[in-house]
């Protein structure tokens, strides 16, 4: 097993997209917190400046930026201006993403082209408009936020699971050829995170089916992992070079089970799929923000509570 030095993050230039809410807020925190000078992009100014806000009351630094990832140009003239204004980039966290939930035949080939430019030419975008730069310094570090679902295309997440398929295997090819380079790449797989990220999702056929399962698992704590846990374990990763780290216990479950017996897993799934809700003739696109405004239940908020006091925390409910 190869040692890895531990990297000292006080004063190193560290750029998170999707870094305006969420995990990505969360992930800016902790850096913050470590002493990390912190640039966070997003495609939304107003909620970028919240988030600096929320990183600046604890003592951060930050800079912020607007950005849609999935434009390499946009992405050359980010990086241009965090080189010019703040400093060359010392490690990157690629965290933007976006989910659409629903079955398969409600989904359109843009459901599936949307969920690539964010997740997977997001991604490369990103790494190849800082990797000049790193390797000109013979060093830095590219974080890559992937998930469970990169790993097992779960049902009713096809486009999002595509995606992040892809960007694990980017991730894994960009390790192996960039080490001898000084580069370190680290592959994160969260499972379910409390984030209030089901807000933010967008849902087709059985909007409030769909919604229903989606939140619940996102806020449950049993299923999923409190978004500062993972972002400590993403601080922690950055700090030792960390080749691969999946995150939450019913992730590292899951993974195993794929591993070991992945015709049983594959089974498990198609059972699954068959509690979820049904395909419909609805063609229209709902936000988690509008579902949730019409789950009335006194007994549905309790359940939520802790998916909704992360989305207040962490800059999700707009």
């Amino acid at each position: 097993m190869i040692r890895r030095k531990r990297v000292r993050l006080n004063g190193k230039i560290v750029l998170i997209t999707g870094g305006s809410r969420g995990l990505g807020l969360a992930t800016a925190k902790e850096f913050a917190g470590e002493g990390a000078v912190v640039v966070i992009c997003s495609r939304d100014l107003e909620e970028l400046e919240r988030a600096k806000v929320q990183i600046d009351a604890i003592g951060g630094s930050s800079h912020v930026f607007a950005c849609d990832v999935s434009s390499a140009q946009q992405v050359n003239n980010l990086v241009a201006r965090v080189q010019e204004r703040v400093g060359p980039i010392d490690v990157l966290v690629n965290n933007a993403g976006i989910i659409k939930v629903g079955p398969l035949l409600n989904m359109i080939r843009e459901d599936f082209e949307e969920a690539m430019d964010v997740m997977f030419w997001g991604i490369v975008n990103t790494t190849l408009g800082v990797l000049p730069s790193m390797l000109q310094r013979k060093q830095g570090s590219i974080i890559n936020i992937t998930s469970v679902g990169g790993k097992i295309s779960v049902p009713h997440l096809l486009p999002y699971c595509c995606a992040k398929f892809a960007a694990m295997g980017f991730s894994e090819g960009l390790r192996t050829e960039l080490a001898a380079e000084g580069i370190r790449v680290s592959t994160i797989v969260p499972g379910l995170m409390r984030t209030g990220s089901h807000l933010n999702a967008t849902f087709r056929g059985n909007h409030l089916g769909e919604y229903g399962w989606f939140a619940a698992g996102a806020a449950s704590p049993i299923v999923s992992i409190d978004a500062v846990r993972a972002a400590r374990s993403i601080v922690r990763a950055a700090q030792l070079g960390t080749g691969e780290m999946v995150l939450s216990v019913p992730a590292k479950l899951l993974v195993g089970m794929q591993g070991l017996w992945p015709q049983m897993l594959a089974d498990v799934l198609v059972l699954a799929n068959r509690f979820l809700p049904g395909v419909t003739e609805e063609t229209t696109v709902k936000s988690g923000k509008q579902l949730e405004s019409r789950m009335e239940s006194s007994a549905w908020r309790a359940f939520t509570k802790s998916g909704q006091k992360a989305a207040d925390a962490l800059n999700e409910l707009g």
